[in-house]
This record gives structure tokens, sequence and C-alpha cells, in this order.
């Protein structure tokens, strides 16, 4: 489970498990709001195969991923990187996340931490809040980028507004310990209240501590802030920190 450096771990959205400087990175958790996995729903193998021949980008993820994971095909990173940079190269930011973590890893590929990083822009700029979150850690660890914790709070902010719960999580806890942003317990409530909302189950146990420190008034506010929340959708235009 990802968390901000202070407390160490990273996300890898593609559910790609690598180590990195010797830091494991786990696969970007998919399941339903209780936080647990959901089981995976029955894959049509030789259709997914022809829609992905057949230049389907989506199917191309969807496969690809497979192939990082050994679900219902040998694992095979080679051929993952081969249908991910197919999909990027039309312009899926999934794709080009995923791209961008084998890059990373050096899995399927060699090691280039340029590449990936370039890739997570061009995936961020579409609002991929995977990107946007690899970028924000590489910034906080410099690793490939250089360290600046304001920055790397722009990029959690970003993937945070797009409705990853880990993101929210991470940012919640910046602004309750003023790491990369002014300290702010009312954006702190309300961060780590979106993320306990979708399952964060290590959000829920926080936000009782940041809760304790909170006049009535300044709760009030952070629901209020909750209850205004709408996650930006990922789309073309620009999403810069």
């Amino acid at each position: 489970m990802k968390k901000i450096a202070l407390i160490a771990g990273t996300i890898a959205v593609c559910a790609v498990a690598f180590v990195v400087f010797e830091m494991t990175i786990p696969p970007h958790p998919a399941g339903d709001a209780s936080g647990q996995a959901s089981p995976a729903p029955p894959i049509d193998l030789p259709a997914l195969k022809v829609k992905a021949d057949g230049g389907d980008a989506e199917a191309r993820v969807q496969l690809g991923k497979l192939y990082t994971q050994g679900q219902a095909v040998p694992f095979d990173f080679k051929q993952a990187a081969k249908l991910f940079h197919d999909a990027a190269d039309q312009g899926n930011s999934e794709a080009q996340t995923c791209l961008g973590e084998l890059y990373d890893a050096g899995r399927g590929v060699p090691r280039d931490l340029n590449e990936a990083i370039k890739l997570y822009k061009l995936a961020a700029a579409q609002g991929n809040a995977g990107a946007q979150y690899n970028l924000a850690f590489m910034c906080e660890q410099g690793r490939g980028l250089p360290m600046d914790r304001v920055q790397a709070a722009k990029w959690y902010q970003l993937a945070a507004e797009g409705g990853d719960a880990l993101a929210q999580y991470d940012l919640g806890q910046r602004y309750d310990f003023g790491v990369g942003v002014p300290t702010n317990r009312v954006e702190a409530l309300k961060w780590l209240h979106l993320a306990s909302a979708q399952g964060q189950a290590d959000a829920a146990e926080r936000l009782k501590t940041v809760k304790a420190k909170m006049s009535r008034e300044e709760i009030a506010e952070a629901e209020r802030r909750v209850a205004a929340f709408v996650p930006r959708t990922s789309s073309g235009s620009l999403a810069k920190p």
C-alpha cells in the first residue's frame, strides 16, 4: 500500500510488482469501495486477442495487463511492452502509464527513467491519475527528477482531484504535516474523508487523529468540502502541476 515518503511506498497502476532501489512497488489496488479486490470477470481471451490485433487500444491495454499479471496467459513482459507501446502510440493514457512503469522497472524493456518520465507526462497531461501519482513519487524521492516536495505535492493534488483514493490519503497527510504544502487540517480532513469513503483503511484511521485536533467549525467546513467534491475526469486537456 502506498504512503507518502515519510511513511514509505508508491504505486504501479498496471499491477506490475517490481523493485527499484530496493523499494517494492506493489500493484495499484483494484476493487470495490470496501478496498477488497473484486473477483476478476471471465476473460474471452480469443476475442480479446482479435480486438487487440485489430488495433483496439483498450483491448491492447487489457491484454498487456494480463501478460504482466500472468493471468490467462503466461507472464511475458516483452509482449506486454509491445502491446502497451502500440496503444500508447494511439494516445491511450493508460497504455502510456503502463509502458512508463515497465521502463521504470526495466521489465520487458531496458530500464530508462527518462523514457518512463516522458510517458508519465504524456499520460498525466490527459488527466491519468496513476501517471500523476508516479510523477509525484519520483519528485518526492528525487528519482529521475529533482527532489522537490512542493512539486510532488502538486502532482499528488492532481491525482487526488482525479479521484485516486491513495493519492487522496497521501495528500491528506501532507496537509496534516505540512509536507510540500502549508499545514491545513480542514484540507487534511477533507482528503482523508474522501479516501476513506473509497475504502482506504489507513485513511479511516488517520482521519480520527486529525479530527481530534480540530474545532467543530473546522470539521463542519471539511465536511462541506467533501460534499461538494466532484472528481475530475480524464480528458485530452493538459493537466500540469
